[in-house]
């Protein structure tokens, strides 16, 4: 799945074109390297780092979601990490 496609169905983001506007910029990870393009393929048990608001957030992706639904859908398909850990 792509990147902008994957941050907009767990709601990271609204559009995809708000999810292109961030990897255009420079602000999404994947393992820890920069992601340069929005057609990026993502897989399962990627590492991701998103900007969200004024704080940095560490997610494993743990399935690829179908579609967008709703909220809490769309959380079982990531697990949060710890930064700090």
């Amino acid at each position: 799945m792509r990147i902008d496609r994957l941050l907009c169905t767990l709601r990271f983001v609204r559009t995809r074109s708000a999810a292109r506007k961030l990897v255009d910029q420079g602000h999404i990870r994947r393992n820890g390297e920069r992601v340069l393009r929005p057609s990026r393929d993502i897989a399962v048990g990627d590492v991701l780092t998103l900007p969200v608001g004024r704080h940095v957030k560490l997610i494993e992706v743990l399935q690829l979601p179908e579609r967008r639904g709703p909220p809490r859908e769309a959380q079982e398909c990531y697990r949060e990490l710890d930064p700090g850990a």
